[in-house]
């Protein structure tokens, strides 16, 4: 007798719900794909105990006819493709054919379905895969299908499922993708009886995205467009400033040609992108939609089609790259009011402890003789002390001698750098010309000048309190000045600009990190700090980069031999921006430096030209903002007229 057996129709169909219906949300998701498919613009999702003991979907689409929904539920029956040769230009989102007999093996299903010009329609009925109950029925155009009691005859799958609160959870990451996937369609979301999601259905991706994560995410957007034209390839959607972050991808979706997919490639690039802009452990909302040819994919490798294979892979890996890179590089056109981090949840105390709150009309050194100062040419640091004048006019950006610091200001900053050298080299930077254009200057004049945020003093010798006409700001002064040192620096390609020591320090190592040494001297180099070896395991320190005190350099290649001993497997350009952070980090101005007004306004200003002006190097955020509204919530005004006080 014969060891092999051709497997049954039912069994089959109970391996197939085995790949194609994983949980409750794999249900949720081939059901509401088929609406999409089936044209409808409005789609309902009700379920109960997280889909495990109820699932309803409802769409108006074009419904099915009688012989049409006798056949939907047979497998490998489809609408969508006729033969293989249609597997390379599909456009549907479901295709195989098994989406209904599988869900139906597992499931007490029900369909209703009518089509328009039909005065009855359709209601299927299946009980675990047993013999389907056809018959007609009274029922709206489009199509509802409901799903009860998924794996009641598999308890080996329903075991493995997790609580109702984790797979309602799931079911609603799903809806979500698929509604900003597809914002043409209005979706409604029903969990346990309660309103969980409802978008507007206008084709707008950003009132979707309002829609799904609310108004403080959305004005957080930064909008991103790329077009290839050469390749077919076309990138809209949007992606968060670096101020708002989540720790994991889930709020990330890849949307290509429709279709709501897993790509590691294109998840890097994002994070690429990022890089030097965000924590470690921080990633920002995206929501990309790619347009590609679909001779260029292949949707036919995943059971469940999240996943796709990419003819060239690497193509698509530099548009996404350079999209996200452009769109968070709006500092120049849109000024720091722009880019600050709103404040999302502004609490409210009272403290009885002093704050230490230093006006900007003071002169430096008030409070404690010689203070570091900062000069945007890039010399060292110095110490002076200047005697305070007997007044200050009210209006700082009227003290003496601010007009003529701005002006050279603005003259240094007359030719701008090329964008620092990316993390890494996949996408080529495009020219940018040296000279900023005159309205750009024009525009940055007057946005220093009149109405742009002016500098009141500071905090605990750490932030500087700022103002427009639209709120306040507070701006980490370690934090901006690490960015604007980072940016400077990268764009220097030859080499940071070095000073010789009077006096050569002899360093000393041990036997990993002199060996790092000898494998790193170009790139010490390059950073400016310039050695030679002068004994065993011994270096001599010749020279530092000019922005670094004498007194920091031996600290600040001690951190970058940390950083070295740390990375691994890396390229040149990623080392040498672990060494740059580190080398702006030491740089930059401290926390307990005191500035004056004329350094305050500076760092402002040398800020709103930076490539990246949200966040240091490090991820951390530069600038927060309250606005008008925000304060007048946190004292209790928001029933006056904030005009009237």
């Amino acid at each position: 007798m014969s060891i092999i057996h051709v497997l049954d129709d039912k069994t089959i169909n109970k391996i197939a719900a085995g790949e194609v219906v994983e949980r409750p949300a794999s249900v949720v998701k081939e059901l509401v794909e088929n609406s999409i498919d089936a044209g409808a613009t409005k789609i309902e999702v009700e379920i109960l105990a997280g889909g495990t003991s109820f699932m309803r979907v409802t769409d108006n689409g074009k419904g099915m006819s009688r012989e049409d929904a006798e056949l939907a539920i047979l497998r490998h029956a489809t609408s969508k493709i006729r033969e293989a040769g249609d597997l390379s230009t599909v456009g549907t989102l479901g295709f195989r054919g098994e989406a209904l007999p599988t869900i139906a093996a597992v499931s007490r299903f029900r369909m209703k379905t009518r089509e328009a010009g039909a005065d009855l329609g359709t209601q299927v009925e299946i009980y675990g895969g047993k013999t389907p109950d056809i018959r007609e029925t009274g029922t709206s155009l489009g199509t509802t299908i409901q799903v009860e009691d998924l794996f009641f005859n598999t308890p080996a799958r329903k075991k493995f499922l997790k609580t109702n609160h984790t797979e309602g959870a799931r079911i609603n990451d799903f809806i979500v993708k698929l509604a900003l996937s597809h914002p043409e369609i209005a979706f409604r979301f029903l969990n346990n009886n309660k309103m969980a999601l409802l978008t507007p259905g206008n084709g707008s991706l950003y009132d979707t995205v309002k829609a799904i994560y609310g108004a403080h995410v959305a004005d957080a957007s930064l909008a991103l467009s790329f077009a290839n034209e050469a390749e077919g390839i076309r990138i809209e959607g949007f992606i968060t400033k670096p101020s708002m972050l989540k720790s994991s991808r889930a709020w990330q979706t890849l949307i290509v040609n429709g279709r709501i997919v897993e790509s590691r490639a294109l998840s890097k690039a994002i994070d690429n992108a990022y890089k030097s802009l965000v924590p470690k452990n921080g990633f920002p909302l995206a929501v990309l939609v790619l347009t590609v040819p679909p001779r260029t994919v292949d949707v036919n490798v995943h059971p469940q089609k999240i996943e796709m294979k990419f003819e060239d892979e690497g193509l698509l890996f530099k548009a996404v790259y350079k999209a996200v890179l452009d769109a968070v590089r709006p500092a120049q056109d849109l000024g720091l009011a722009r880019v600050a981090a709103a404040v999302e949840h502004p609490e409210t105390h009272v403290t009885s402890e002093p704050l230490r709150f230093v006006p900007a009309t003071a002169a430096p050194g008030q409070a404690g003789g010689a203070v570091k100062t900062w000069e945007p040419s890039g010399h060292a640091p110095a110490s002076f002390a200047t005697p305070r004048p007997a007044s200050m006019p009210r209006r700082e950006m009227d003290a003496p001698g601010f007009a003529a610091a701005q002006a050279q200001l603005r003259e240094k900053q007359a030719v701008r750098y090329p964008v620092a050298e990316t993390v890494t080299q996949q996408v080529a930077e495009p020219a940018q010309s040296a000279q900023v254009s005159r309205e750009t200057a024009d525009a940055f004049c007057a946005f220093a000048g009149e109405g742009g945020i002016e500098p009141i003093g500071q905090v605990d010798l750490t932030y500087i309190i700022a103002r427009d006409e639209k709120g306040l700001y507070i701006v980490d002064q370690h934090a901006a000045h690490e960015r604007i040192l980072f940016d400077k620096f990268s764009a220097l390609a030859d080499g940071i600009p070095s000073q010789q020591l009077l006096v050569h320090q002899i360093l000393s190592f041990d036997a990993r990190e002199s060996a790092l040494i000898e494998a790193h001297r170009d790139l010490f180099a390059q950073l400016g700090f310039r050695m030679e070896p002068s004994g065993e395991r011994e270096f001599r320190l010749m020279e530092i980069p000019a922005d670094v005190p004498a007194g920091e350099a031996e600290d600040i290649v001690r951190e970058i031999l940390v950083s070295l001993s740390d990375m691994h497997s890396v390229s040149a350009a990623e080392l040498r921006k672990a060494a740059l952070a580190t080398t702006a980090c030491r740089a930059a101005i401290k926390a307990g430096d005191e500035l004056n007004l004329r350094q305050m306004q500076m760092i402002l200003d040398a800020l709103s030209e930076t490539a990246y002006p949200f966040t240091c190097p490090h991820g951390r955020p530069t600038i927060l903002k309250f606005s008008s509204e925000e304060l007048a919530k946190m004292f209790k005004r928001t029933g006056f007229d904030l005009k009237k006080r």
